[in-house]
Order: C-alpha cells, then sequence, then structure tokens
C-alpha cells in the first residue's frame, strides 16, 4: 500500500514562505512519502494555472512522486456564481487541470448547505437529486479523460457518512466514489469506526487524519482548537497521538478490499516536518499491522 502525503499538510511552511506546492514535492520525498496529493494549484512564479501544472507534473516525473489525486474547492447547491450549470463547467475545467497534472482521480467538493444566516426548507434528501445530478455530469466528463471522481466527507452539510454513502447511490456512476477521511466524521460528531464502517465499499481514495477531541460541555480549550457540527472542540493532530481510531479505519478498509493510496491530511499544531516524520513512521507501523504489509 502506498503512503502519499496531501500538500495542505505544508501549509504553515507555505504560509511562511519556506515552501511552494514546488519544492514541497522534494521535501515529500526526502520524508520518506511514495506519493503526492494536490490540493489545487498555487502557482508562487506567476505562472497560470496551466503552466504551473505542467512544471509540478514534470517536477514530479524526474523526482519519480506520483500525483495520487487533485483536490479542490465546489459547491453544487450553492455556489458563489449563483449558477449551478457554470459551477459544473468551472469544476470541469479543474478536471482539465488534473489530466495535465497527470492525476488519475479528483475529488471536488459537494456542498457545504444553505448559506451562512439562511435557512432553508429543504433537508439533505430534498437536495440530494440535483446535487446527483451535478456530481453525474462532473463524473461522465472526467470519465472521458480516464479520471475518477470523488467527493469527501467533508463541510459539515454533506459529511455525515449516511449522506455520503447515499450521494454515491444516487449517482450510481462506476466512476464516481468516496474520498474517505478517517476524521473528518467528528466534525459531524460521529464515531469514525463506525462510520467508516460504512463507506468503505466506496472508497476510491483514503485520508489519514488525526484529532484531539474534547467534549463540548466542558471548559473551552483555546487557541489551535475549532467546534464540531454539534459543539464538540477539535484540534489536529500527529498521526497516532489524537483519538481518531485510526486501525479501526483501516481494518474496515481491508475488510472493504482497498488497497489503494493513503494520504497524511496533517492540520495540526505542531512543526510541518516534524508532525508528517513522526506521523508517516506511526500510519507505516498500522498499516503493517493491519495489511501485513
Amino acid at each position: 500500500m502506498k503512503i502519499s502525503v496531501s500538500s495542505y499538510s505544508f501549509s504553515k511552511y507555505m504560509a511562511e514562505g519556506k515552501l511552494t506546492q514546488f519544492s514541497c514535492i522534494a521535501v515529500a520525498k526526502e520524508l520518506g512519502f511514495d506519493a503526492i496529493e494536490f490540493v489545487d494549484i498555487i502557482p508562487h512564479d506567476g505562472s497560470t494555472e496551466v503552466e504551473y501544472a505542467k512544471k509540478l507534473r514534470k517536477e514530479c516525473e524526474r523526482l519519480e512522486m506520483p500525483i495520487s489525486n487533485f483536490t479542490f474547492g465546489a459547491d453544487l447547491l450553492y455556489p458563489a456564481s449563483g449558477d449551478r450549470e457554470q459551477e459544473i463547467e468551472r469544476v470541469k475545467t479543474k478536471i482539465d487541470l488534473a489530466e495535465i497534472l497527470g492525476a488519475k482521480s479528483v475529488r471536488h467538493d459537494a456542498t457545504g448547505g444553505f448559506p451562512c444566516g439562511k435557512r432553508g426548507f429543504r433537508g439533505f434528501n430534498d437536495i440530494l437529486p440535483e446535487l446527483a445530478e451535478s456530481c453525474r455530469k462532473i463524473t461522465e466528463y472526467a470519465a472521458s479523460k480516464g479520471i475518477k471522481t470523488m467527493v469527501e466527507n467533508h463541510g459539515f452539510f454533506s459529511q455525515d457518512s449516511e449522506r455520503v454513502e447515499k450521494l454515491v447511490n444516487t449517482v450510481a456512476h462506476e466512476n464516481f466514489g468516496l474520498l474517505c477521511d478517517m476524521g473528518n466524521f467528528l466534525c459531524a460528531d460521529e464515531n469514525p469506526a463506525i462510520a467508516f464502517g460504512r463507506v468503505a465499499p466506496y472508497a476510491f481514495y483514503a485520508h489519514a487524519k488525526d484529532f484531539f477531541v474534547k467534549d463540548g460541555n466542558g471548559f473551552d480549550p483555546g487557541e489551535g482548537f475549532f467546534r464540531s457540527r454539534n459543539g464538540n472542540y477539535l484540534r489536529g493532530a500527529i498521526i497516532g497521538h489524537g483519538d481518531v481510531p485510526i486501525r479501526h479505519c483501516l481494518y474496515a478498509l481491508k475488510n472493504a478490499g482497498y488497497d489503494g493510496t493513503i494520504a497524511i491530511e496533517f492540520e495540526g499544531m505542531e512543526d510541518n516536518m516534524d508532525g508528517l516524520r513522526i506521523g508517516l513512521a506511526n500510519l507505516r507501523k498500522m498499516v503493517e499491522d493491519v495489511y501485513g504489509k
């Protein structure tokens, strides 16, 4: 099994100007990762996204670092443009970037739900048909390019395991599946061990992520923590240091027959390099223990 790293895991270093998406490739290789996942295209040199995607691909090929996935944002229900068809076309341009990168899979968001401060009179089941229609149009386009598409348990509104399972089964296209994130179910106050058992059969790709969890009824731990949908406190952690049942999630993936790539998505307060170095060592041990390889 290959272990990749999301470029998002280097966010602090990139924000401080210590790294760029381009230089992350060599660093990921040095840390011992088997591949790299890019979150959007972030040119540091004035290049266009197309030009930069070509540069990233060339550098990955030079260093023999496969691109395991391409991830980007979207809202197929309440897009910023206000036009759903326009948002679908925008997502298709991101599929084109994935093709330039050489990525064989992409993750786009489904929706963040109702705009902040507004109440909608439609629950998830009510919006499911139009959400599925949009995802189907996108995956049909991507399939013509040999690229699989996924949504993730991400964004509160479309985060629960039952909801993302319903979406996959409503789209009902062999090219469409899930990016299953081990930590994100906690954002919707769901037990990851139980949730992963439900969604693992639909996994095209997986994220290993860890969180510290504190009861929302207790003292506010302050800086570094954010709140789940129901008010619990979460903080990113090094893989193996937090409360996410990662081994349990790995067993769910194994039982579902998953043998693809797992990418670390680190968002803890620790130094990016320390967090990834320690997390990679811990994840490799857990994968070896669960998968026996």
